[in-house]
């Protein structure tokens, strides 16, 4: 059974950073991809990056790119996200997910092809 852990949410003022990692165990090998999803108050879950096993290009969603950086370790089955600048509208819960099914690029952003989800953490942006 995979199950994923998420650390390093928390309080933070706008403009600063957060790192948040997600350690995969259950298996042997992490996932063929990797994503965080967020879920701001009130608001559907929301794709923010993706890390195919294949390429370990990183994916985002929409206006991320610059301020997160996802990164793969794949010895020690942890996906990161560096989170800079951040802004009051990136407070969210913000989720890991894993799935050992070969996605294209444009799947990566869909939350129904991962069958594996962290409990999520909480990142809360305010001064």
């Amino acid at each position: 059974q995979v199950q994923l852990l998420e650390s390093g949410g928390g309080l933070v003022q706008p403009g600063g950073s957060l790192r948040l990692s997600c350690a995969a165990s259950g298996r042997a090998f992490t996932g063929n991809t990797m994503a965080w999803f967020r879920q701001p108050p009130g608001k559907n879950r929301e794709f923010v990056a993706g890390v195919k096993r294949s390429s370990g290009v990183p994916s985002y969603g929409d206006s991320l790119k610059g301020r997160f950086t996802a990164s793969r370790n794949y010895a020690k089955n942890t996906l990161d996200l560096q989170m800079n600048s951040l802004k009051p509208e990136d407070e969210a819960v913000y989720y890991c997910a894993d799935t050992n099914r070969l996605l294209i690029t444009a799947s990566l952003a869909s939350d129904n092809e991962y069958e594996h989800w962290g409990q999520g953490t909480q990142v809360t942006v305010s001064a």
